[in-house]
């Protein structure tokens, strides 16, 4: 049976190595055991912050999916706030299945708070099939996204 919850330290090293196993992870994640002190440092920071969410999507007692789910507050929209959806990915085995839907719909449901007004997530262009995926289920690309790494 296919679940969603909050993520527990248990379950982190099966995240980082969804997050790894991708093809943008691969070369900026480190999968390892044990994990980098860095990774528990930083589900510690998620776990401890009550605008952060780190899901998990399980079959029995194995993690298959993950997403971060984050609420930012704003000024803009007078004031409101907005989930931030990152991070999502499937284990390659249990593609295809609607598991992926099902888990964006959960986070979409999360973010049902008050003054929470939109949710909103990013995906790398060159992924077309993931673009696709969200707009299936709704979201629009309504914005030119930019990074600048330091």
């Amino acid at each position: 049976m296919i679940y969603f919850t909050t993520a527990t330290e248990k379950e982190l090293p099966d995240i980082i190595r969804l997050l790894a196993d991708d093809e943008l992870g691969v070369n900026r994640e480190e999968y390892t055991e044990p994990l980098l002190p860095s990774y528990v440092e930083a589900f510690h920071r998620i776990d401890n912050d009550p605008r952060e969410e780190l899901v998990v999507a399980m079959d029995e007692d194995k993690v298959i999916g993950c997403l971060q789910l984050s609420i930012i507050p704003y000024l803009t929209y007078k004031g409101s706030s907005r989930a931030q959806i990152e991070g999502v990915r499937i284990d390659s085995k249990y593609r295809g299945q609607g598991i992926g839907k099902q888990l964006i719909e959960y986070a979409i449901e999360r973010s049902r708070r008050p003054g929470v007004i939109m949710v909103q997530l990013t995906s790398t262009a060159t992924r077309e099939n993931a673009i696709r995926f969200y707009e299936n289920l709704g979201f629009k690309p309504t914005h030119i996204g930019m990074k600048l790494l330091l």
